[in-house]
């Protein structure tokens, strides 16, 4: 006889109720297990969005899903030409920075030149000052000729001074341009680059939504890769249910594609937030033995065991009515009930009634 999971990982009880016509029944004791029923699908873990960093037009794009690629691997290019003549463009603009802050800069050069012939006027100017000098000390020539040779003399100097100081600048200027064009040749190497669809991290590409032709904006994805050999289901919990689950406990999984297999496995994780897409809270769940076979996507159904005890007192629980009472054999009135673990087919019973009352359907 086949039982459906869900039916099965409700409750599993090693005997069954005794019913006679009357519908008496009597609590009896049992091993009970509670669990809570989950939809979900299979999901690898590590999944990333491959994305394009620049617009352009999808080429080379000759990968599947199902395809297996490695960290650094070009699967596809993007015909972006402006960002090719960028790159040349910063490239040339370079040799010319690098030009700039030799000796052989015509810039330089010119001022390398004006400032050997202020060297050279100073000379002629400081000596004939001295000369000056010696004869106002002497007496001899008059004092605006001395005045004039030395006033000659610090003109000269300063434009010397101003000279070097103009080298100075220039030459700092050209080594910033330099080092401006060669950041600008690195950024848009970089741009260029993002031409190339590279893979960041080793997996197997589970989507493709982009294929060759295509025009593809900045952002936009064009595979999705994920790692095959870290499967894991991806649970949506009910918000009345999810206070009961935990980090460990054990849950029964049946795919989809097999349901006639069940799979064991484990919470690793429960996302915090409630998830509007669909309305319930998300559990992971990685599995104690390798699937068979671990499609991405996989349609499934779950049973996360919340609850379990051993030689518990049951009963049904269509003879548990609202504020869980219980309609017992010779009793005016019902019973309530403490209940303890509660599934769709059995109560668990603390208190209230013992394996000797005898209870009877509720009066409709």
């Amino acid at each position: 006889m086949k039982y459906s999971i869900k039916t099965l990982a409700i409750l599993i009880v090693l005997t069954l109720f005794s019913c006679g016509k009357s519908e008496e029944i009597q609590p009896v004791n049992q091993d009970i297990k509670e669990l809570v029923f989950a939809s979900g699908q299979l999901e690898w873990d590590d999944s990333y969005n491959l994305t394009a960093q620049t617009d352009g037009v999808l080429q080379n794009a000759n990968f599947e899903v199902g395809n297996t690629v490695a960290k650094g691997k070009t699967i596809a290019t993007l015909d972006n030409e402006i960002n090719k003549i960028n790159a040349e463009t910063s490239q040339e603009q370079l040799v010319i920075s690098n030009e700039n802050v030799t000796s052989n800069a015509p810039a330089l050069t010119q001022l390398e030149q004006n400032i050997q012939f202020a060297e050279s006027k100073y000379l002629q100017d400081k000596k004939q000052a001295e000369r000056y000098e010696r004869l106002n000390q002497q007496n001899i020539g008059s004092k605006v000729e001395y005045e004039n040779a030395q006033l000659a003399a610090k003109n000269s100097l300063s434009n010397l001074n101003s000279l070097k100081k103009q080298y100075r600048v220039i030459l700092q200027q050209a080594k910033q341009q330099q080092i401006a064009t060669k950041g600008q040749l690195k950024s848009n190497q970089v741009i260029q680059n993002y031409n190339s669809i590279v893979v960041t991290e080793s997996g197997t590409i589970i989507k493709k939504l982009k294929s060759n032709g295509d025009y593809v904006k900045k952002g936009e994805v064009i595979a999705t890769i994920a790692n095959a050999q870290k499967v894991e289901a991806v649970l949506n919990v009910d918000e009345n249910s999810i206070g009961k689950v935990k980090l460990g406990q054990m849950v029964f999984v049946q795919l989809n594609t097999n349901k006639n297999k069940t799979y064991n496995g484990k919470v690793t994780e429960i996302l915090s937030a409630f998830d509007d897409q669909s309305q319930s809270f998300i559990c992971k769940v990685t599995f104690d033995k390798s699937l068979d076979n671990s499609l991405f996507g996989t349609q499934l159904e779950a049973n996360i065991l919340v609850g379990e005890k051993k030689n518990a007192l049951l009963v049904p629980r269509n003879y548990v009515g609202f504020g869980n009472k219980v309609n017992v054999k010779g009793k005016d009135e019902y019973v309530i009930i403490k209940p303890g673990i509660i599934s769709t087919e059995y109560v668990e019973v603390i208190e209230g009634v013992d394996k000797n009352d005898v209870l009877l359907p509720l009066k409709l």
